[in-house]
């Protein structure tokens, strides 16, 4: 008869051996284990006998459950091989290609494809990959950036290593968090920033105010030690750290600061390197409807005092924990019948409008490249980009007969053209000769 003691003996055995080593083999003991006991035909593991009481059923139980611990963990531990994989960096090129097609860079690179791929993965696999230095120009729409564009191999690299990190971070950034996540974005935030509004002020039957604030030089005073220190937390692999920092490396502000605007990695980070802020406001503070678009926050409530205890304490996580200051000018608390600033648009209770400094700064911009594509020194795929994300923009306010005005002359003056864009999409642009009102909703469908 098998004896107690015994069985304590096998259950530490079983749980050191599952602890111990490689997921294949788990499958196997486990298997051979219980096919032991099996054979003994006065013991069965899925009787409720006197002899058992059950308790083979529970080392069965306990050994799925290790298998299933560990099998995830396995995950975690091949990061580097995954990111490195022939088929994760097909995938990444397409990512990195995606709406330029027709660029010619994307067209060389193209030409020698799987040699140019495998080239970056022998450059991964031995640790020799050295980013290209960054293109910078300036833009000014609505506000002047400096932009620094990475060259498209580095690209490939900067998608290649978002698709293993990221699903890694996502479930961990809170819902409210809007910038550079599948399934948010500037529409997003704005319906969720009138949803809390509506919530708290009870449909606008009561006063209420909101905490609108801005980080100072965000993406110039990130901090590179802090970053890393927050993503080792989750990746264990020296390798794809290794990596991180060979991406941050390649751009600076101040010795060990800055992440350049235009980047995948850097926007991606940018919601990493914030996600402590946004834990310690929903964690700490409590603060229910609170919203956040990269390095632009709001908070909701009735109370104007406690907003000004937020944003103290929020001021002073910000400089103890991740070396960053709120904008003194930019971070204010102010009523909503006022109308509040956020993402380009002035919202109201009832209706949003677009800032006169982002119209007037569109009108100059669009007068501008017609009267370079005049002089031949633009084609017309900058004016149609332009248009095209700037209708994207403007859509979320009340702007109807706006693009009314706006459109027409444009479809009128450019009515023989057609964008690369639209050719690589496959949607001819529709032609309008005659009737009025086809050529003011003609535009509405073409550049949604």
């Amino acid at each position: 008869m098998w004896k107690l003691p015994h069985f304590c003996t096998e259950i530490r055995s079983l749980s050191y051996f599952l602890c111990t080593r490689h997921q294949e083999l788990l499958y196997v003991a486990r298997a051979s284990w219980l096919n032991n006991f099996n054979n003994n035909s006065q013991f069965n593991a899925n009787d409720r006998n006197i002899n058992n009481h059950n308790r083979v059923r529970g080392i069965a139980q306990l050994a799925e459950t290790l298998s299933q611990h560990f099998s995830h963990m396995v995950v975690y531990r091949d990061l580097w091989k995954e990111l490195c994989s022939y088929p994760n960096l097909v995938l990444a090129y397409r990512k990195a290609c995606k709406g330029k097609t027709l660029k010619p860079y994307v067209l060389e690179f193209k030409q020698n494809l799987k040699n140019n791929l495998q080239q970056l993965r022998t450059e991964l696999i031995l640790h020799c990959y050295k980013p290209k230095p960054l293109q910078t120009f300036i833009l000014r729409d609505p506000k002047t950036r400096k932009i620094s564009k990475s060259h498209f191999r580095d690209r490939i690299i900067h998608h290649a290593l978002c698709n293993i990190i990221e699903p890694l971070f996502e479930k961990s950034f809170i819902y409210d968090s809007y910038a550079n996540r599948k399934t948010k974005g500037t529409l997003k935030a704005i319906q969720r920033f009138e949803h809390f509004a509506k919530i708290v002020s009870r449909n606008y039957a009561k006063s209420i105010y909101i905490l609108k604030a801005d980080v100072r030089k965000y993406f110039d005073n990130v901090d590179h030690l802090i970053l890393l220190s927050i993503l080792k937390r989750k990746i264990k692999d020296h390798r794809i750290i290794w990596l991180v920092k060979k991406i941050l490396s390649n751009y600076s502000t101040a010795p060990g600061k800055g992440m350049p605007l235009g980047n995948l990695t850097s926007q991606f980070f940018a919601n990493v390197y914030l996600n402590e802020l946004d834990q310690f406001v929903k964690k700490e503070l409590k603060a229910k409807y609170y919203i956040r678009y990269v390095d632009d926050f709001a908070i909701v409530h009735t109370s104007k005092d406690t907003l000004q205890d937020y944003k103290d304490k929020i001021n002073q996580f910000l400089s103890e924990n991740l070396a960053l200051t709120l904008h003194p000018d930019k971070s204010k608390i102010i009523s909503i019948y006022r109308g509040v600033e956020f993402l380009g648009f002035k919202i109201f209770p009832h209706h949003q409008l677009i800032k006169k400094k982002n119209l007037r700064k569109f009108f100059r911009k669009k007068d501008d490249l017609c009267l370079l594509h005049t002089k031949k020194k633009v084609d017309y795929d900058k004016i149609y980009d332009f248009m095209e994300g700037w209708h994207a923009y403007a859509q979320h306010a009340n702007t109807f007969t706006l693009w009314e005005r706006i459109v027409l002359p444009f479809e009128q003056k450019f009515c023989r053209e057609v964008s690369s864009k639209e050719i690589n999409r496959g949607l001819p642009k529709k032609r309008f000769k005659n009737n009025t009102s086809q050529k003011l909703n003609a535009p509405l469908n073409v550049y949604k």
